[in-house]
């Protein structure tokens, strides 16, 4: 779904206003940890803040909304670059700037079920799914095996 820069600065303002944003899932790029549907909380955050493994929701230059895993941040002729990457994503999104970061997930519900982030369930998917990179293209061939295969 795309979304113009009005509805974005709407995106931000609530945080800032509210303190969060509740947001449905869409896709499949961030499973296991987030699936379709599942309702994903999004605070504010600093970009100097976040850590290697965090879920930042952003938007792209094409006008999606994503929430993608923090990698890393590189400086380049005095401009800070962000490196992002959906779980289940083969490559990395394009870089973004500083002021395409809507925020930070901090809790996905799921059904009934509220999970946080800072939980070790969390951070220990984190830390795998960066240290490990072939189980980004396992988790796209069980996805891709899944929708072919699914009764």
């Amino acid at each position: 779904m795309l979304f113009d820069q009005a509805t974005v600065e709407l995106f931000k303002s609530t945080i800032q206003k509210e303190g969060y944003i509740i947001l449905p899932s869409m896709g499949n790029s961030m499973y296991p940890l987030i699936r379709q549907g599942n309702l994903c909380r999004f605070v504010s955050c600093e970009p100097e803040e976040l850590k290697k493994g965090d879920v930042v929701l952003y938007y792209s230059e094409m006008g999606q909304i994503i929430a993608h895993r923090f990698i890393e941040m590189k400086s380049t002729n005095y401009m800070s670059y962000y490196y992002l990457k959906g779980d289940t994503n083969l490559g990395f999104d394009a870089p973004i700037k500083e002021h395409q970061i809507v925020g930070k997930l901090v809790s996905i519900q799921k059904g009934d079920r509220n999970v946080h982030s800072g939980g070790i369930a969390l951070d220990l998917w984190g830390k795998l799914v960066i240290a490990i990179p072939p189980l980004s293209g396992i988790l796209r061939k069980y996805l891709n095996w899944k929708t072919h295969y699914q009764f």
